[in-house]
């Protein structure tokens, strides 16, 4: 209950001051984490922390169709999956050589590349947990969500400064940009073809999550001496996802019903992203120091890189 009174909060000064839900839900959260502390209200919060979050990635399933990923050919996605891929691969490499943990190589890597701060939510249930794993995912968002912020305002002048068209600057605003919100804003600031095309392209690479947490699943799974435990399980809400990217390729649900269902994953993150924020102690954050700022920077600008490098190509698109 606690969340979600903080989750209303963080929507209403969203609204009013035109930052990111998420990131406001975030800080809340922090302010609110003596409750974490005290007992009572733990349960609530673990709940929401877990439960929400699976239930709200699975529903954004239904933000995307079959259909419409046919619709924009091969090009477009070879150039989300070539970005996702370098991403990923040098989020543990940066991290490597600026001698943080791979973990968080991993988990940031993987929110730059796919989807900001729900790819982190997502990433860090199938993660080995260590004491650090709290903190990192609560500056993981922190990061992504404010240089989706950034990228909103940077992007499309960079757009406009390579000449890019309406079609290929919706490209690279939704194959780079973290946050969905942020995809939107950018992409439609330039024109309708970018925007559509943007918010399109966005919603490809959060399809892009259930194979890698499916990867990161298997990479990860228990070692366990008992064969039934060394089976790897598919998380739940990742086969949630696949059912609702199905279910709403379909015309069996109705529109209605596909956008509620679409504003109830939004709000079950924006609580989930509370009780995360409320499960972390403020000192924690201060001790991830500079050089997971410039892990988190150096990944963006990889991504940007490779999508820009596609672009650019005579004649791709």
């Amino acid at each position: 209950m606690v969340a979600v009174i903080v989750a209303l909060a963080s929507h209403s000064l969203s609204r009013h001051h035109g930052a990111p839900t998420m990131l406001f839900a975030l800080l809340l959260g922090i302010a609110f984490h003596f409750l974490y502390e005290e007992g009572p209200c733990a349960p609530g919060i673990e709940f929401a922390s877990r439960f929400l979050l699976q239930l709200g990635v699975a529903l954004l399933g239904l933000g995307i169709t079959i259909s419409q990923i046919q619709s924009y050919g091969w090009e477009v996605l070879l150039i989300v999956l070539g970005g996702i891929s370098v991403t990923l691969f040098s989020g543990p490499l940066l991290a490597r050589i600026m001698k943080r943990e791979w973990r968080l190589g991993i988990l940031t890597g993987g929110a730059v590349a796919i989807c900001g701060a729900s790819a982190a939510l997502a990433i860090a249930t199938v993660l080995p947990k260590n004491r650090y794993s709290e903190r990192n995912t609560v500056f993981t968002v922190i990061s992504v969500t404010t240089l989706s912020t950034l990228a909103m305002i940077l992007y499309p002048i960079i757009s406009d400064w390579l000449v890019l068209d309406d079609f290929a600057a919706g490209v690279f605003i939704g194959a780079t940009i973290h946050d969905v919100a942020q995809v939107i804003g950018a992409g439609y600031s330039i024109s309708d073809i970018a925007g559509d095309t943007a918010a399109f392209v966005k919603l490809l690479r959060v399809t892009m999550l259930v194979p890698v947490i499916i990867i990161l699943s298997l990479v990860f799974r228990p070692n366990q001496s008992d064969r039934s435990d060394r089976n790897t399980r598919v998380p739940l809400f990742i086969i949630g996802f696949v059912f609702f990217v199905l279910l709403g390729s379909t015309d069996l649900i109705p529109e209605i019903v596909r956008i509620s269902l679409l504003e109830l994953s939004r709000w079950s993150l924006v609580v989930a992203i509370s009780a995360i924020g409320m499960k972390t102690a403020l000192k924690s954050l201060g001790a991830v120091g500079g050089q997971a700022i410039i892990l988190v920077c150096a990944e963006t600008v990889v991504l940007a890189a490779v999508v820009l490098g596609f672009l650019l190509l005579p004649d791709f698109l």
